[in-house]
């Protein structure tokens, strides 16, 4: 045959084989075995060869469509509603979004090739990381559980920044807690920590950061943080991680949600924090079916909160001690509270250290003194008094606050001489409003 036949290395290969098994240097079984062929087959590629020539050999399908190739229409239709709401999504979420919503029936891989090859997506060089030792997870869901907070623009443009206070059990890499705070705060961990022991009961230990919230950096003060003291008098283990590594399982979730979640977020429609809470259940039970896995033991290590709601209440809340006077009453906050007794004397109770407890959810706070709630009444003394110690965490929310309080309201500008409203006024009524003018007094 004459001109020239493009043949892979393969079908160079299989000509070979078979130009000696048609000379007789070859047997046919031995041919099959060579090239992994029946002898069936073998017999085919000799005929084929005698009749065609090499050309015989060369495969029929090339030059030819798939009969798997997708149209190109339902390529456009795919990449166009990727351009109108996932242009920003990455091939895998963009891929999940199109499965659930728009009835996408294809691979992610496939997606990754359309948006690449219309510049949706730039696929990224792995950039190299340092090592860290790796440490197997425990074994049993509640044994321990990664806390941690992620201040971010969540909302985007849309909303206030604002904090993700998340809890991640090691096990099995679930969130098991997510909330959305104004700042990340020893008031919203206290609550997230009441929340988490009343639906799953109380974990081994805690990990989390060196942050003053969880511990105290200064070697002479014994005393601990309220979040140290709530955590110790619910018999948790807290642990300090020595670098954000350490803790890598709520570390990488936070990654994963700072794509995924934004991008949740903008699809809900949510610009506020309510908005956002509201939103945040279906999307971490959506979450946890996507990554979470199944821990080694089956046993839950959680144990029972070991305590009544109310007292579970007050341990999660902030607690202060002050001194009762003569006349038994105290000040907390620039507010003044006296113990009502019910016209008893109680005069057991001047001098007597009282626990404040604030949750920080109402105006009204718990008066405690031996394990019992005293009854008594508040008296305002002006403007309650703001917390002015902030640290790197909350500094930003307290600044935004200031600039609440402090913000000027523009004054509307006056119209000029010449502006339409002015003209629009009719000459005999504007010569009315002028003042009239007064004759000169002579001496």
């Amino acid at each position: 045959m004459e001109g020239v036949i493009a043949m892979t290395q393969g079908e160079r290969n299989r000509l070979r084989v078979i130009e000696a098994v048609l000379e007789g240097r070859m047997g046919q079984q031995a041919a099959g075995e060579r090239l992994e062929l029946s002898v069936r087959q073998i017999k085919r590629l000799c005929r084929r060869v005698r009749e065609q020539g090499e050309a015989g050999l060369v495969s029929l399908k090339r030059g030819r469509p798939s009969n798997r190739l997708i149209a190109a229409s339902e390529r456009e239709r795919v990449l166009d509603v990727v351009r109108q709401r996932y242009a920003d999504f990455g091939p895998t979420l963009a891929a999940e979004y199109l499965r659930a919503q728009h009835g996408f029936r294809h691979s992610t891989e496939t997606l990754r090739h359309w948006m690449t090859g219309c510049g949706l997506w730039q696929p990224r060089r792995q950039r190299r990381k340092r090592a860290f030792q790796l440490r197997e997870r425990r074994p049993r869901f509640g044994e321990l559980v990664q806390i941690d907070g992620s201040p971010h623009a969540w909302f985007e443009k849309r909303g206030e920044r604002c904090t993700l206070i998340v809890f991640v059990d090691d096990a099995t890499g679930r969130i098991l807690y997510a909330r959305f705070v104004p700042a990340e705060t020893t008031r919203a961990y206290l609550q997230a920590l009441r929340s988490y022991v009343t639906r799953y009961g109380r974990p081994v230990a805690l990990y989390s950061d060196r942050h003053s919230i969880f511990t105290k950096h200064d070697p002479e003060d014994p005393a601990p943080t309220q979040f140290e003291r709530a955590v110790k008098s619910l018999e948790i283990e807290p642990i300090l991680a020595l670098s954000p590594q350490a803790k890598g399982r709520v570390e990488r979730s936070f990654q994963t949600l700072q794509d995924r979640l934004v991008k949740g977020l903008r699809l809900a429609g949510a610009c506020t924090l309510a908005q956002g809470n509201e939103v945040l259940p279906s999307f971490i039970e959506h979450y946890n079916e996507r990554f979470g896995c199944v821990p080694a033991n089956p046993r839950d290590a959680h144990r029972a909160a070991g305590c009544s709601p109310q007292q579970l209440h007050r341990i999660t809340c902030e607690q202060f001690t002050r001194t009762l006077s003569r006349s038994l009453t105290c000040q907390f906050r620039g507010r003044m509270f006296v113990v009502d007794t019910g016209g008893d004397p109680a005069y057991h109770l001047r001098g007597a250290h009282v626990t404040v407890c604030d949750d920080g959810l109402s105006d009204t706070i718990e008066m405690v003194y031996n394990g019992k709630a005293l009854p008594y009444r508040a008296f305002e003394r002006g403007v309650p008094l703001p917390e002015r110690c902030a640290d790197d965490k909350t500094l930003d929310a307290a600044v935004e606050q200031a600039l609440q309080r402090q913000r000027v309201p523009s004054k509307p500008e006056k119209p000029a001489s010449n502006h339409p409203w002015r003209l629009a006024i009719k000459p005999a009524l504007r010569d009315r409003m002028q003042p009239a003018t007064r004759p000169p007094i002579v001496p």
